[in-house]
């Protein structure tokens, strides 16, 4: 099956959001973090949807397809490039989506089955474990989701997904992390691709819990890069 990878377009987004709704029906987090039984798909299908529009204009989106049939989007990858929070006009997007996120849930009559509270804990245990592993000053490729649609898994698609933005950090000499809901196999995918699980992250409600692996990846291959650059500028070697 031939794979193109592409930024995602306005174009792109109902079908990125059926393949990331699929691919995360039976999410380990996806079930932790919603209420099944009040989960409204067209609330998540809109709040995704604005996530993409945003991600298009600020995030690393791409999405992939197959070129015997174009029309079909088979998978979905949402990157956010590094040291993105240091700058003030990231930061107002975000309010902006904040806004956005909030006149959809009105628009929605509600959160659609997400429990908020549930939501702040795992915000608090990413903050806390982001604190503890991202000690890089040049910052790192987040990988925040990789969706691949169900009927495609095992072909290559992810991968594909994954080397688009891997290559570029690698060129870059930076770092690259992600957060995977399942262990097995997710971890050791991802371990194919250079990443190794940093620290497990719990978020735990009253014992009820979901686990998340954090996974860093290192530059790979032996080009000096960005950082070599950067140093013989400043007339240092370190």
């Amino acid at each position: 099956m031939p794979i193109e990878v592409s930024q995602m377009t306005a174009a792109d987004i109902d079908g990125a959001v059926d393949v990331i709704q699929r691919a995360f029906a039976d999410d380990p987090y996806a079930n932790w973090v919603f209420d099944k039984a009040t989960f409204n798909r067209a609330r998540n299908h809109s709040s995704l949807s604005l996530r993409c529009h945003w991600g298009i204009q600020h995030g690393i989106f791409h999405i992939a397809r197959d070129t015997d049939a174009p029309s079909r989007i088979l998978g979905v990858a949402m990157w956010l490039p590094p040291n993105a929070s240091s700058s003030a006009s990231f930061a107002l997007s975000l309010h902006l989506l904040s806004l956005r996120a909030l006149l959809n849930n009105m628009y929605h009559l509600g959160r659609g089955g997400l429990l908020l509270h549930r939501y702040r804990i795992w915000k608090a245990a990413q903050a806390s474990a982001q604190a503890a592993l991202w000690d890089d000053p040049d910052g790192y490729y987040f990988c925040n989701i990789v969706a691949v649609a169900p009927e495609a898994q095992g072909r290559g698609v992810g991968r594909a997904l994954m080397g688009a933005v891997l290559a570029r950090a690698d060129a870059e000499r930076r770092r690259c992390y992600l957060e995977s809901s399942r262990d097995r196999p997710n971890t050791a995918i991802y371990a194919r691709m250079g990443f190794e699980v940093r620290k497990v992250m719990v978020c735990d409600d009253e014992g009820e819990k979901v686990e998340l692996f954090c996974m860093v990846r290192e530059p790979q291959g032996g080009g000096e890069g960005r950082k070599q650059g950067q140093r013989e500028e400043n007339g240092s070697d370190g």
